[in-house]
């Protein structure tokens, strides 16, 4: 059994969430310890704790310690397996973070998987599903996964309620690795603007002004959407597309805070972004280090920061997997050999 220190690095669900999707894919018996140790409230939240069922449900996994506020927890898998799953958050926590926790699982699968998972879409400290949409799974299409993607409702702070869904097709070969060291030229820069339906319209109109004038001039396509969710709640997120790399840049509404000052604040993430060279974001940086530890070949991508997110999941990974990862602080540059993990052979290593 590998035992994992959960509090290492950022001391959140980081680890957790790559360790339960490694030792699920690997066959590997897990116990990790101190999980979320050193946060205001340590252990198993709503959001970890589903993403420990959608794991288990996944490989058929025998689990102890599956309670909230836990802080120790046993994962032993079986075989992976797809079919349709249904998740409750039962809070506003992530669901984004949730699917992330099960995807790698239902990759290496042998049948066709639906997810449904309901609570909150669009919530602080997460990626909105605006960015898994349109950043995160565009990228791992481009490492031969093939992931179709909606949001039936949004959900937000504090009442959740949002419901995304994703229909998975099991790889046929070994995921491609990236060779993203140099972008190359821009090819699309969109900003979805969203209100919830109480709101006033004019709300999503005012954030994509405040979008463009911290962007200047640069091209922006624009989407907008007014959808009924149970909590009122707003978000602008602007994903960008090169030719070897991807970006997105978000912000979420909040009481008091005005319309333009929540585009102005994605806007100037974005125009920071594209003043300089990197290739992928600070946060696909981190999401896209357990996919090429596992694709056949070399990965190659360039951050523009690297943080301790990066850091903490490199080392989880590195405690399943002999997949050299090194990283460049000064410049960034994120180099991944892979261990070609076969198609269809999760958990037979």
């Amino acid at each position: 059994m590998l035992t994992i220190d959960g509090s290492y690095g950022e001391g959140g669900g980081q680890v957790l969430r790559t360790s339960l999707a490694l030792s699920a894919l690997l066959g590997r018996e897990l116990r990790i310890e101190a999980i979320r140790a050193g946060r205001p409230k340590p252990g198993l939240a709503a959001q970890h704790l589903a993403s420990v069922q959608a794991a288990a449900r996944a490989c058929a996994a025998e689990v102890k310690g599956a309670a909230l506020g836990s802080m120790s927890l046993s994962f032993r898998p079986g075989a992976l397996r797809g079919g349709r799953f249904r998740f409750d958050v039962g809070t506003a926590g992530a669901t984004t973070l949730v699917l992330q926790t099960v995807l790698p699982c239902l990759l290496f699968a042998r049948a066709d998987a639906y997810v449904q998972i309901t609570g909150g879409t669009d919530v602080p400290w997460s990626p909105p599903q605006e960015y898994l949409a349109h950043v995160f799974l565009p990228a791992l299409a481009a490492m031969g996964a093939t992931v179709e993607f909606d949001c039936l409702a949004p959900g937000f702070y504090p009442k959740g309620g949002g419901v995304i869904e994703a229909r998975v097709r099991p790889l046929s070969r070994a995921l491609r690795p990236l060779s993203w060291a140099e972008r190359g030229e821009l090819r699309g820069l969109r900003a979805f603007s969203v209100a919830e339906a109480r709101l006033p319209a004019h709300i999503i109109r005012r954030q994509l002004e405040g979008a463009r004038a911290a962007l200047g001039s640069v091209g922006l396509r624009t989407e907008t959407a007014h959808p009924q969710s149970p909590s009122p709640g707003t978000v602008l997120m602007i994903a960008a597309r090169f030719e070897r790399g991807a970006a997105g840049f978000t912000a979420l509404g909040e009481r008091g805070r005005p319309a333009e000052d929540v585009g102005r604040a994605a806007g100037e993430q974005a125009a920071r972004f594209l003043a300089g060279s990197a290739s992928v974001d600070r946060h696909l940086a981190d999401q896209l280090l357990l996919y090429a530890a596992i694709a056949a070949g070399e990965t190659t991508f360039v951050t523009d920061e690297v943080t301790e997110h990066l850091r903490t999941n490199a080392w989880a990974i590195a405690q399943f997997l002999d997949a050299p990862i090194q990283i460049d602080e000064p410049t960034g540059r994120v180099t991944v050999r892979g261990v070609g993990l076969p198609a269809g052979e999760g958990g037979s290593w």
